[in-house]
């Protein structure tokens, strides 16, 4: 399912933070002291005893390793008229076990619509994702029987909120098959829970359907039967088996679903048949039905209604969609072996275009084709892509994308969506207990996926650092907890974004890419249709990469621990360079990871010193030798910022002092000179600044105004999407903030904070009374540049600390604590404007890059223009 807790909400979150909501709590303050203790996260009892002949502690399925199976034989009637499904599902349910089962338990999802839902009650009051919008009666169960040798027996059955048990007048025995035949009906929600639903287009409804008949639940080795209900945030878990289906609906919609159709002839007309076949053989898109043709060009509208007959093998679920709003195309997918695939879109006029769903087909037979090659071979003959009312979700072979992405979003959902057809269709976790183990896993192949995507063309690099403290901020959730027990505005981290860092770190950083590659395909391969556990998943990494990784794990997915690392000195053998180095760093947070230094020397050569993980076995201080052959300039740890150090700014140590003579003041009048001088800057009336940058593939658009000396605005807003991310005014004493254009209040500590910090050129204002400087002794570094740090303490309060560059005397870097983690800001390509003045022309704040396009000073802004 796609990551939608996070996307544009999260952007807004860390542009705000560049905004200036400075704190001085302490509670988000840098830690200084050490919280580490090498006992806690390397701890030799963190395995539990649990190999046994079902599972091995080498993490792959053992010799008696069993699983049931269950078989669908599905017939149902969709009626638009009164948006309902009815039909019959006939199950053939084998037990693999050697257990005697007494009874069986299966999953009524729709009932998750009924208003006396259990879900309904746990949902929140201002609603939310997987709040209800509207109610249905859920699944209405007509009968419920066991066939027997062609004879129907009716059973005991009890529905309790969205499951289903039948009481067996005789235990299903180990080995023995048993069929259940149940003939339901229920009406299709507008809106549910972002998984399935109907959209009204222009052209007709389009319905996405899922969780549409009773499905078995999961009788395993670890729980026995699996009943967590369905409350919205955990999504399935599901037995594998065999399916043939038919959807009947009037024969002007286009029905698509999981697996093979296997009666085309019945439904297609000659013409859609010879476009079928030409789209198989095609590298290209192929039309089967374009906004010109008429139902009659493609279907076998000559009847009143179709049967489209489906079968999907060894799959653990099937879906479907249909309509008769949409154009349909395909191309052939490229898969190892010699084998293929068919690529397939259907979508509404809408959602046409080379920027939007006319790339959908491209998008998903390159996804396909990508995680086939790296990982394992796709295992359905059709993907197909559905827009509509979902925003992203996952079913065998199918997946439902919102009908409004396009772009990089499409290509976003769409790739996330089919990467799940790995997690958990093809290695079948248990996702309503663990949904990191498909989410998170699904998010690390899709970035990857993402960066070979036609030479990258939606890759953006990820500074780890930048999010590090939102990520591990005070109220995160560990990733071993139970989808709908995480708070909802951090499921986005602990289901997909921290477990993918993780998954990347160990690639990267702790067993490298070709040790890490070969024990998750080894995985992969390993529990390939089959339900493996957390543990199962962590003995066979280890044992595959030859690694105890069981710290990184205990650390990672078990706790909330966070990083700090830190260089606290620097010393010389004797105290002569030419001797060598004595490096110190530390770990200050209560997690533990390698250490990799950049070390730069006065006369020019650099090199990077990496140490293990096990350098903290013995405590949270470590030096170490560096060769040295002259000072050293300074130490940088991560330079390449992969790691989530929530506190970067002791990441670096210089060794050079603060020349004799130089003060703040100095360092600040230095500034004034270097971007034009007090006088001229005094002279400035308004401003107005236009600056573009891109998030995801999409751009971006930020715009600034300035009229002296009160009055500001700032905007930053995504066109394509018309989407307002981010809006400040400040006028006067009127502050007015809004994000994604709802306006949120401020308390009026915040507006004293926003009126004080969105100031042109504040540096003009620290001669006043009330204002505190301070000079760091010794040069800092940013981005290998050594610099001036000044903390400035404003008349509130207010800190902030401000980076000058040692040799231009231009400010390039502030960072301020917030109560949502520290706002970083940095300047560059500084250029000369009008009146005289130089201003930056690149602005990096929390990890989004802005280039400035467009200048305009002393224009004669009015204050109508600010809004």
């Amino acid at each position: 399912m796609i990551n939608l807790y996070m996307n544009y909400n999260k952007i807004a979150l860390a542009l705000l933070m560049s905004l200036c909501f400075f704190s001085g709590q302490a509670q988000n303050q840098p830690q200084s002291t050490s919280t580490y203790d090498q006992h806690e996260v390397f701890d030799p009892l963190f395995y539990p005893a649990t190999s046994d002949m079902y599972r091995s502690a080498g993490g792959v399925p053992g010799p008696k390793y069993w699983q049931n199976e269950a078989d669908y034989k599905l017939n149902v009637v969709l009626d638009t008229a009164q948006h309902r499904i009815s039909g019959t599902s006939l199950i053939t349910y084998t037990n693999n076990s050697p257990d005697q089962l007494p009874f069986l338990w299966l999953q009524v999802d729709q009932n998750i619509y009924r208003e006396d839902s259990r879900a309904e009650a746990t949902s929140p009051v201002t609603g939310g994702r997987y709040a209800n919008k509207s109610y249905t009666n859920g699944n209405e169960i007509k009968s419920v029987s066991i066939v027997n040798r062609r004879k129907s027996e009716k059973v005991d059955y009890v529905v309790t909120d969205t499951r289903l048990q039948i009481k067996l007048k005789e235990a299903l025995e180990p080995g023995d098959k048993i069929t259940i035949s149940i003939e339901y009906a229920f009406t299709v929600p507008e809106y549910g829970t972002d998984r399935m639903g109907r959209l009204k287009t222009k052209n007709g409804w389009i319905y996405e359907i899922a969780q549409w008949y009773p499905r078995m639940e999961v009788y395993d080795d670890v729980s026995g039967w699996n009943t967590l209900p369905y409350l919205g945030a955990g999504e399935f878990y599901l037995e594998y088996g065999d399916f043939d289906y038919t959807i009947t609906a009037p024969a002007n919609l286009v029905v698509v679903g999981s697996g093979e159709l296997v009666n085309p002839k019945d439904v297609l007309t000659p013409t859609a048949l010879d476009r079928l076949e030409t789209a198989r053989q095609s590298e290209k898109t192929v039309f089967i039905k374009n906004s010109a043709d008429a139902a009659g060009q493609v279907l076998r509208t000559d009847k009143g209604m179709l049967t489209w007959h489906f079968k999907c093998k060894n799959s653990r679920d099937v879906a479907w969609a249909a309509s008769k709003a949409f154009l349909w195309d395909a191309a052939r997918i490229n898969l190892p072996g010699g084998k293929q695939a068919l690529a397939q879109s259907v979508y509404p006029v809408e959602s046409a275009g080379d920027s939007a769903w006319g790339r959908s087909t491209e998008y998903v037979k390159r996804a396909i084709e990508l995680y086939s090659d790296k990982w394992y071979v796709y295992s359905y003959p059709v993907a197909t892509n559905v827009a509509g009312i979902v925003g992203g979700m996952e079913y065998p072979g199918i997946v439902f994308c919102s009908y409004k992405s396009q772009g990089s979003r499409l290509w976003g959902v769409t790739n996330h969506e089919f990467g799940h057809n790995w997690f958990p269709m093809i290695v079948g976790s248990n996702e309503r207990k663990y949904a990191w183990m498909d989410e998170g896993f699904n998010t690390f192949i899709n970035d990857g996926a993402t960066e070979a995507f036609n030479n990258g063309e939606y890759y953006e690099a990820e500074d780890v650092q930048e999010g590090a403290r939102q990520m591990f901020g005070a109220g995160a959730d560990a990733i071993m907890n139970i989808p709908d027990v995480i708070q909802a505005d951090y499921l986005g981290y602990a289901a997909y974004n921290k477990p993918a860092l993780g998954l990347t770190i160990l690639r990267e950083q702790i067993l490298g890419e070709e040790r890490f590659d070969y024990a998750f395909r080894n995985y992969i391969d390993h529990w390939a249709f089959k339900h493996p556990t957390p543990w199962d998943f962590f003995h066979a990494m280890d044992n595959a990469a030859g690694e105890d990784l069981s710290w990184f794990w205990n650390e990672w997915f078990m706790n909330t621990w966070k990083l700090d690392q830190a260089v606290t000195d620097i010393a010389y053998v004797a105290g002569d360079p030419a001797k060598g180095a004595l490096i110190t760093v530390e770990n200050l947070g209560k997690m533990a990871l390698q250490v990799t230094a950049l070390v730069q020397e006065e006369n020019g050569k650099s090199d990077t010193v990496r140490l293990p993980v096990e350098i903290w076995q013995h405590g949270s201080t470590r030096t170490f030798p560096y060769k040295s052959s002259s000072k050293i300039t300074y130490v940088t740890l991560d330079p390449g910022h992969r790691l989530p150090d929530i506190n970067p700014g002791n990441n670096s140590l210089s060794a050079i002092p603060v020349e004799k003579g130089i003060t703040a003041s100095t360092v600040i009048k230095s500034y004034l000179d270097a971007i034009g001088g007090a006088a001229k800057l005094k002279n400035v009336q308004d401003v107005s600044i236009t600056a573009a940058g891109k998030v995801q593939g999409a751009d971006l658009v930020l715009e600034k105004k300035y009229i002296m000396p009160d009055k500001f605005f700032e905007s930053i807003t995504i066109p394509a999407y018309n989407m307002s991310l981010v809006q400040v005014l400040v006028n006067g004493d009127s502050v007015n903030f809004q994000t994604r254009n709802m306006s949120i209040p401020l308390d009026e500590e915040t507006k004293n904070q926003l009126k004080l910090t969105n100031k042109l050129f504040p540096e003009l204002d620290y001669t006043q009374k009330g204002y505190s400087l301070q000079l760091a002794p010794v040069l800092q570094v940013v981005d290998k540049k050594l610099a001036y740090l000044v903390t400035v303490t404003t008349p509130q309060g207010l800190e902030v600390k401000n980076y000058y560059d040692a040799e231009t005397g231009l400010k390039i870097k502030q960072t301020a604590e917030t109560p949502d983690g520290l706002a970083v800001t940095e300047w560059s390509d500084y250029q000369p404007v009008a009146t005289g003045i130089k201003i930056p022309f690149t602005e990096t704040s929390s990890g989004f890059e802005f280039k400035v396009k467009d200048v305009k000073i002393n224009s004669g802004l009015s204050a109508a223009s600010l809004k």
